[in-house]
């Protein structure tokens, strides 16, 4: 891992061509690590993400006695899957999962299909962020969990008695990891799983992704054309050769430095129309801003505007792809016109406060910004000149990475705190600073 400095000054670069492959998905590598501890049979994920949040849930696993090996030489992680059971013979199993959400999500679920007690804990913040809605649900389908402090919230007691599953009924959840930590378990459960969505399913391209990813593990599910229900039927996963894509959110930031640094063009290899992963719509989005783009099957790039020109403030919802909002909001400084990034306010429940802390740094950087119910818009300040200012980042590696490409642009940005990157992109200002003008 890196060694980070307190703080990190980003300088200004001019027009740069760069062809960059983050590293991989985390939530690719954290699903195919399950579903792999889950399946029946040998499993290889090639190219996974190498970094806290993946680190957690591969240390979890190992914890309840799945023993994955990991090859850092060659990017590769071997899991040698249980068919549904969960190994660990103690009679509790204790996992701290730090503050990986998706880890801690999707390992709640799972344990409930063992036959001991699992404790489930993290940091601070990890307390304060909401479990009731999956703890609910599996209650609902036979699960047994209890509250080991404030009720709604980690830490949880899980007890592994199986599940029953049936049919579930899901009103709108604050976040789509409790949809795709349930449909993850779904064929172990006794009767298999169908759940009926009360409304929109929050962060849907995640869980048609879970879906997908199933499916290469060998389980088949069955949805409506509106996307009111899913079905899956009991089976089991098979073990699976898997390469990872890479990181389609944290490619972000570099499709984003294109955008706001004139004549700039980045391509982003291994993504494109083919991906699993929502946040490849993030491209199109830019691309409503007034940056050019081009798709191929497993590449994305995008053109920023020529010197002179400017980007165009938009009003977009990124109820879809909140991890990308605030990508989103630092490009707006840069645009002529507000930018209003709607139906986020899931953004609350993440590493931080994330539209709380979006309007403390923006504003630093002279953008007036106002937070209106889960809507917030960004009026860039007065000729797209920022007041420089060192950026906090609330233990938040989206904050520090999506506020460094406003430093690409304009003096004086400095980046606190760097080191939270490590939570899914370690090598970030490393690759950052690859990004310079052709020779």
């Amino acid at each position: 891992m890196p060694v980070f400095p307190r703080s990190i000054p980003v300088r200004p670069i001019a027009a740069f061509r760069a062809t960059v492959r983050p590293p991989g998905s985390k939530s690719l590598t954290n699903r195919a690590l399950l579903l792999a501890a889950l399946a029946e049979g040998e499993s290889v994920l090639r190219g996974p993400l190498l970094a806290d949040d993946s680190s957690q849930m591969f240390n979890a696993l190992t914890a309840l006695g799945f023993a994955p090996l990991m090859d850092n030489e060659a990017q590769l992680i071997h899991v040698t899957g249980r068919a549904g059971l969960i190994p660990a013979r103690v009679n509790q199993t204790d996992l701290h999962l730090g503050n990986a959400g998706t880890a801690y999500r999707f390992l709640a679920a799972a344990c409930a299909l063992g036959d001991r007690r699992y404790r489930l804990d993290g940091i601070e913040r990890m307390r304060q962020r909401p479990i009731g809605q999956l703890v609910d649900a599996l209650r609902r389908i036979g699960g047994k969990v209890d509250y080991l402090g404030t009720q709604g919230f980690p830490p949880l007691l899980v007890h592994g008695t199986g599940l029953e599953g049936g049919e579930l009924v899901m009103p709108p959840t604050l976040s789509s990891q409790y949809i795709s930590a349930l449909l993850q378990i779904a064929p172990y459960c006794r009767k298999g799983l169908t759940i009926k969505f009360e409304g929109p399913v929050t962060s849907r391209p995640y869980v048609e992704m879970t879906l997908a990813l199933m499916r290469t593990f060998g389980v088949e599910s069955e949805t409506d054309e509106q996307f009111t229900r899913v079905n899956v039927a009991p089976g089991r996963y098979r073990g699976t050769d898997y390469a990872i894509e890479p990181d389609a959110s944290n490619a972000t930031y570099f499709l984003a430095a294109a955008a706001v640094v004139p004549g700039s063009t980045c391509t982003i290899e291994g993504l494109g129309m083919s991906s699993l992963q929502g946040d490849k719509g993030f491209a199109d989005v830019l691309h409503l801003m007034g940056a050019g783009l081009v798709y191929g099957r497993d590449f994305i790039t995008v053109m920023g505007p020529k010197e002179g020109a400017f980007l165009r403030g938009i009003e977009v919802d990124l109820n879809h792809m909140p991890d990308t909002a605030q990508t989103l909001a630092v490009v707006a400084l840069f645009a002529k016109g507000p930018t209003t990034i709607r139906n986020v306010g899931n953004l609350r429940v993440k590493e931080t406060d994330r539209l709380a802390a979006l309007q403390t740094e923006l504003t630093k950087l002279g953008a007036a910004v106002e937070i209106e119910g889960d809507d917030i818009t960004i009026e860039p300040p007065p000729d797209n000149k920022l007041t420089p200012a060192a950026i906090d980042t609330y233990n938040d590696h989206r904050m520090a990475m999506s506020f460094a490409v406003a430093g690409l642009r304009s003096e004086g940005v400095t980046i606190n705190d760097p080191a939270c990157v490590e939570k899914t992109f370690p090598e970030f200002f490393e690759y950052l600073g690859r990004l310079s003008p052709p020779r």
